[in-house]
C-alpha cells in the first residue's frame, strides 16, 4: 500500500491548521491597492507632490472592493512589520475613503467641526472595534514607537508628506519608511528648509505637533540630519545648539487632482 496519499493528506491538514496564523489574507490585496494608486494618483511639481483622482475613485468598483477588504482584515494575526505596513496603508486608504464620502470638499477638516473634528469620526470597524483616523494614528501607529510613520500617513492635505504612489510592504518596510522620510524632508516647501545666515531650520509643523515622538532619536534636528544632504547635516552638527527651529505654515487644502 502506497503511503503517498496518506502523507499528502496529512500535509494538507497541517497547512490548514497553520494558515490562520500566517496567511496574508489577514491583510488585504496590496496588488489591487497598487493598481488603484497607479490609475488614480499623479505626481505633480507643486507643493502637494501627489494628487488624487477622487472623482474617478468615487466611481470605482475596485476601490469599493479594496475598502471592504480593509474592513474584513485581521491585523491582530500579523507580525510587527506586517502590522506596521497594514496600518499605514489602511490609514491612507480610509482617509481617501472618508473624503470620497463627502466629496467635493475643499479640505478634510471641513468634514468635521470644532466640537467633533474629522479625526474623531469612525471610519472602519475592524475585528469588532470601531476606529477613527485619530485612534489609528494615536492609539495604534504612534504606540508602535516608529516616528517615521509621520512621513508615511497622509491626511489628504497639501502640506502632508506626499502620498506614496505604491503601497508600503512588510518585507521592505524599513526601506519604505526611510524613502518616505527622504522624499518629505527634501521638499523645502513642506519638509525642511535651512537658512544658514539666520542659523534657522524651518521644518514641517508635524515636528511641532508630535515633538515627543522624535525624542528617542535625540530630538528634531537629530531625526532629520540623516536624511539631509551631507553638507547640511555637517552644518547642523557644527552649529549644535546655536540652531533655531521654526515651523512652516500648514496648508490643509485637499490633495485633489484639478485635471479630473
Amino acid at each position: 500500500m502506497s503511503l503517498r496519499p496518506l502523507i499528502s493528506g496529512l500535509l494538507s491538514v497541517i497547512a490548514l491548521l497553520l494558515a490562520p496564523a500566517t496567511a496574508l489574507s489577514a491583510e488585504f490585496d496590496l496588488d489591487l491597492y497598487a493598481e488603484l494608486l497607479e490609475q488614480h494618483t499623479r505626481a505633480v511639481p507643486s507643493t502637494v507632490g501627489t494628487v488624487v483622482d477622487y472623482r474617478g475613485l468615487r466611481e470605482s468598483a475596485d476601490w469599493r472592493r479594496l475598502t471592504e477588504q480593509v474592513g474584513a482584515a485581521r491585523p491582530s494575526r500579523l507580525s510587527r512589520p506586517e502590522r506596521l505596513s497594514f496600518w499605514i496603508n489602511a490609514y491612507n486608504i480610509l482617509t481617501i475613503d472618508l473624503v470620497l464620502e463627502h466629496y467635493p470638499v475643499q479640505s478634510i477638516r471641513k468634514i468635521g467641526s470644532f466640537l467633533f473634528p474629522v479625526w474623531n469620526r469612525d471610519v472602519v470597524t475592524l475585528e469588532g472595534r470601531s476606529l477613527s483616523l485619530g485612534e489609528i494614528e494615536h492609539e495604534i501607529l504612534r504606540k508602535m514607537d516608529e516616528p517615521r510613520i509621520h512621513a508615511a500617513i497622509v491626511c489628504a492635505s497639501t502640506s502632508c508628506p506626499s502620498l506614496a504612489r505604491v503601497p508600503f510592504r512588510s518585507d521592505r518596510i524599513d526601506a519604505d519608511l526611510d524613502a518616505a522620510m527622504g522624499r518629505w524632508l527634501a521638499d523645502p516647501r513642506k519638509g525642511v528648509s535651512i537658512d544658514r545666515e539666520k542659523r534657522t531650520v524651518w521644518v514641517s509643523s508635524i515636528f511641532n505637533w508630535f515633538e515627543a515622538d522624535f525624542q528617542a532619536a535625540g530630538g528634531v534636528l537629530q531625526t532629520i540630519a540623516p536624511y539631509l544632504p551631507k553638507e547640511d547635516a555637517a552644518w547642523l552638527r557644527e552649529m549644535g545648539q546655536e540652531v533655531r527651529i521654526r515651523y512652516l505654515d500648514y496648508d490643509w487644502s485637499l490633495n485633489d487632482d484639478p485635471r479630473r
